[in-house]
């Protein structure tokens, strides 16, 4: 029983230890910095992919985050849908006639090519695509303005093949939604950081991803990525097989979804896990070992001393802390928004 206790004291201190280097890694990358006001990187044409699919109370203000953007250059936008039946498509037509001024398309991508179903969208919708810069986004992204010059600013720099961003989760109205949110805001950004420091970003994260038509066509185009259930993974791991940088823009989107169940929540974190073990198992390895909370509580029934109960107490709430702290930096909240 002695050796139970000392293990799981080592696992609580190391678990501890792995929270504390993720919340220095989150301090230490500049969140939210943007360009000076007047000092923006010369603006470039852009053509937004964005596969769309159904609509919710959210689609509204997801969409037209797209549509007021300033850019200073040409902007084009190719909102893909499987079928003229989809409510969004009425959404869409909205909008054209809200916005007659933006270059805004609706693409029906009738293809079936037995493949991932957003990839298959964007094989399509980049055949329309007017200009070099592509940026590739997730439905339920709402982005702030004057985004996309400063977002498609990092791919100017020699050496740069994609750029992509975190993003928020925000307007979970469910309690199993927010603690997702709480997961995600508080945990999962800075687990990307701290993988970083181990080596250079070789992945991409999917809700927004900035690359040039050139260097889609160097890593196969998007046909080369079809079969991939983390497409946005496989595009960025491609890109780093080149040798090019895969670089994290500090400015934060917001991914709005609507509320969750219990069922959905766990098949959905399930699904995640499987595909993180799958494309990276040593920083999924970590993951599972930082848990900050699991061990102390742990090792605080079975020891039942006062020292152990009390540097547990501590682990618990140190670990708390952390987490919100990290929500509130990415969210410039302090409570989940709402």
């Amino acid at each position: 029983m002695e050796t139970v206790l000392w293990v799981l004291g080592i696992l609580a201190a190391l678990s501890h230890a792995i929270v504390l280097w993720q919340w220095v890694a989150a301090r230490r990358f500049q969140l939210h910095q943007r360009t000076p006001n007047g000092a923006l990187i010369r603006p470039r044409p852009i053509s937004v992919l964005k596969p769309l699919k159904g609509a919710n109370a959210l689609t509204r203000d997801c969409l037209e985050s797209w549509l007021t953007q300033e850019t200073g250059a040409p902007l084009q936008i190719l909102f893909g849908v499987d079928s003229p039946s989809d409510p969004v498509c009425d959404l869409v037509r909205q909008f054209n006639s809200l916005f007659p001024h933006v270059d805004a398309s609706l693409v029906v991508c009738s293809e079936n090519r037995d493949a991932n179903p957003m990839v298959s969208k964007l094989i399509q919708l980049a055949r329309h695509a007017k200009h070099d810069v592509l940026v590739i986004a997730d439905a339920d992204v709402k982005i702030p303005q004057r985004f996309l010059p400063e977002f498609t600013g990092h791919l100017e720099n020699p050496g740069v093949g994609l750029v992509n961003s975190f993003y928020e989760i925000t307007n979970k109205s469910s309690l199993p939604g927010k603690l997702e949110a709480v997961a995600i805001n508080g945990d999962f950004w800075s687990q990307v950081l701290q993988s970083n420091q181990l080596k250079p970003m070789h992945f991409a994260l999917g809700a927004v991803i900035g690359i040039q038509k050139s260097t889609v066509q160097r890593v196969g185009g998007f046909e080369a990525v079809a079969n991939f259930l983390p497409d946005d993974y496989q595009l960025g791991h491609r890109v780093a097989k080149l040798n090019l940088e895969v670089r994290l823009c500090p400015i934060v989107v917001e991914c709005l979804e609507p509320a969750c169940s219990w069922r959905r929540l766990i098949a959905r974190q399930l699904r995640w896990a499987k595909t993180v073990r799958t494309s990276e198992p040593v920083p999924y390895f970590f993951s599972i070992i930082g848990n900050g909370t699991l061990r102390p509580l742990l090792w605080m029934s079975l020891a039942r001393s006062a020292p152990v109960t009390w540097f547990s107490v501590y682990l618990c709430l140190s670990r708390s802390w952390i987490a919100l702290n990290l929500q509130e930096r990415l969210t410039r909240n302090n409570a989940v928004k709402k």
